[in-house]
């Protein structure tokens, strides 16, 4: 039985060794080895983003932008979220997470159409031209992407308060703007802080 046992147990240990190595050592390496290839880098570290050395945001966070003066709002806006005190921003970017409110919930109802009125407002158009993504708030809360709707919704009100072109800034949009993922599944998105970081270069240059 000794026999038997000593068997077993060296061989418990050298699978112990074994898997240590590999499980411990080897595979985080390699998982790490792969993260180092060109072009996938920048994922790996987070997608951050950076201007003249300083990293200034993620294209993976939305951080919906608060302008010193809400009357002459020079910003792209993101997706409302859950975490944050007022209807429309900014998200608390050290949670994430949804509101988990029904789709019936008197509260979310009553959310979303004040978000609606708010942006109707802000954008100056009527409500009903407000688009979904808009009034309503990401599973993560802090999603950085919006539908190319919301961002031409959007794109008169940056062009008039920058100063810049209507067509210039449609043109930002469009170069922020990614396709449908392998060309068939999800929908467009445009990345708003890459958004921003475009128009705020744009009006910098005059």
């Amino acid at each position: 039985m000794l026999t038997t046992l000593r068997r077993q147990t060296g061989t418990g240990l050298r699978l112990l060794i074994v898997f240590t190595v590999l499980c411990g050592i080897v595979y985080p390496l390699v998982v790490w080895g792969v993260s180092r290839i060109p072009g996938l880098s920048g994922n790996a570290e987070g997608s951050v983003v950076t201007q003249n050395g300083t990293a200034v945001g993620s294209l993976l966070i939305g951080v919906d932008p608060v302008p010193a003066n809400p009357a002459a709002d020079p910003y792209f806006h993101a997706r409302p979220s859950a975490s944050s005190d007022g209807v429309l921003g900014p998200a608390d970017t050290s949670t994430s997470g949804g509101s988990n409110k029904a789709g019936d919930s008197t509260a979310l109802l009553d959310t979303v159409s004040q978000r609606r009125t708010l942006i109707a407002q802000r954008e100056r158009v009527t409500p009903e031209a407000v688009p979904t993504d808009a009034v309503t708030a990401s599973a993560s809360g802090l999603d950085p992407d919006i539908s190319p709707d919301y961002a031409a919704l959007q794109t008169a009100r940056v062009a008039r308060v920058t100063g810049l072109p209507v067509g210039e800034v449609q043109h930002l949009v469009a170069q922020a703007t990614a396709g449908r993922t392998l060309g068939f599944l999800g929908e467009p998105t445009v990345d708003v802080t890459e958004l921003n970081l475009a128009v705020a270069a744009a009006r910098a240059r005059g």
